[in-house]
């Protein structure tokens, strides 16, 4: 358990302090090695959809250049905080299943008219940004950290049975093993390193050498690939489904609770004042640059837990630091050989650190969790939201497929089901019930003090 005095003394370099080029270059790349949803969130909705490699690779590149976009803005003047902004995997989720059902155009368009209707919400002008107004119904842990529990449960479904891979099953499960036991033990015997925080990135270049010697691994298509190249704009074609933007705003209400919540702890962190205003402008930043990403046909972002551990752990607070992560990643969006190496990466393998990831979703929101104190009341609102939110996915087929194409959308997504359970439930327990049965009770003491008296 952490003194007091270690608390208030997290941050060695201040949010607002500068250091070297060299300095910001080496720490920012440190940043970039965390956001392990760029390298497997595109892979996994390819294989998901039989994409082939370059359309995967143009993915990767777009989710850099959201990522990176995202980043500068946050770590300017927007928000001015040190956050790391990577794809969530809220939006793999709705992607991954819009894409499946009404095809990547109409997701990444509906994905860009649900990030302008935020914009329009929290847009940094005073008493105009409602998002930062209603905070304390989506941010509180019970919340956020339960959906994450969701989440990561959800997508255990596309984790380990890809292990084994259409053929070659052996050295596809052993690659796999070994990447896995690579991962696990750097985040064991890590340390506070960059071999730690990287874990999952260093499991995957160790899977993928030991599939390269033993298996077949194709990289010709980056060779081919160019040195250059800026964005498409709607890449994979543009459609808007009412169903598939309810669904994305769904993921942008999921993600505007984690970036806040991440907002609270760095302005604690910094000594810094955190109000509506400021809130405002680093969400307006935040589905700004998400939208352009959908533009792009890249996924969108929220503040990286990850990279707020590597700033608690190594107390750099700067944002010049983020910053140079951001600009570092719009330069690795825009050289296609980049995109194609990812996405020509053993699939396998990308399975294997995938299904780690994806506990660490998990286990971060139990994490999250153990911050509420559990009376029947919150047992009531976690626990019903849960089991419903996860019952979805074993809904009968002959009862889905009759159903609206909007009410499908919704109601076969654990992650879709589970936010708007959370957020209900929660707001008419805790804010409305709660302080009810409070006052019923305090007065029920007291009269009960006064006829002892």
């Amino acid at each position: 358990m952490h003194s007091t005095h270690s608390e208030e003394q997290v941050l060695t370099v201040g949010i607002e302090e500068k250091l070297s080029l060299g300095a910001n270059i080496t720490y920012g790349f440190q940043h970039l090695l965390a956001l392990t949803g760029i390298f497997l969130f595109p892979v996994l909705i390819g294989q998901a959809l039989g994409l082939d490699a370059g359309v995967i690779g143009y993915m990767i590149q777009a989710c850099f250049l959201t990522t990176g976009i995202v980043t500068v803005l946050q770590s300017g003047k927007m928000l001015r905080l040190p956050v790391v902004q990577g794809p969530t995997a809220a939006f793999f989720v709705a992607v991954m299943s819009a894409g499946a059902s009404v095809g990547l155009g109409t997701a990444f368009g509906s994905m860009a008219v649900a990030g302008l209707i935020f914009m329009l919400l929290s847009i940094p002008i005073r008493r105009f940004g409602l998002i930062g107004y209603v905070n304390k119904f989506i941010s509180p842990p019970i919340v956020y950290g339960t959906l994450l529990v969701i989440i990561g449960a959800q997508l255990a479904d596309i984790g380990l049975k890809n292990w084994f891979g259409s053929a070659d099953t052996g050295i596809n499960f052993i690659a796999s093993l070994v990447t896995v036991i690579c991962v696990l033990a750097l985040l064991v015997f890590g340390g506070n390193t960059i071999l730690r925080r990287g874990a999952l990135l260093w499991g995957i270049i160790a899977g993928t050498i030991f599939y390269s010697i033993f298996g077949t691994t194709d990289f010709s298509s980056v060779t081919t690939a160019g040195w250059f190249s800026f964005p498409e704009i709607f890449p994979f074609g543009f459609g808007v489904s009412v169903p598939v933007v309810i669904l994305m705003l769904l993921a942008f209400l999921q993600a505007s609770a984690e970036a806040v919540g991440m907002y609270t702890l760095l302005t604690k962190w910094g000594k810094q004042k955190l109000d509506n205003d400021r809130v405002n402008r680093g969400l307006f930043g935040e589905f700004f640059g998400c939208t352009l990403g959908a533009v792009f046909g890249g996924l969108g972002t929220t503040s990286y837990p990850e990279n707020i551990g590597i700033v608690r752990v190594s107390g750099i607070g700067s944002r010049f630091v983020t910053m140079t992560a951001g600009i570092l990643a719009i330069i690795l969006g825009l050289i296609p050989k980049v995109g194609m190496f990812i996405a020509s990466l053993p699939g396998p393998v990308l399975s294997a650190a995938s299904t780690i990831l994806f506990g660490i979703i998990a286990i971060s929101g139990i994490q999250m969790v153990g911050k509420v104190v559990w009376d029947e009341l919150n047992l009531a609102v976690a626990g019903s939201s849960f089991i419903i939110s996860l019952g979805t996915m074993y809904l009968p087929a002959e009862l889905t497929q009759d159903l609206p194409l909007a009410i499908q959308s919704v109601v076969t997504q654990p992650m879709l089901v589970g936010v708007v359970l959370l957020i209900v439930l929660n707001t008419v327990v805790n804010i409305w019930i709660r302080p009810l049965l409070e006052r019923r009770n305090a007065t029920g003491l007291s009269e009960a003090t006064s006829e002892a008296v």
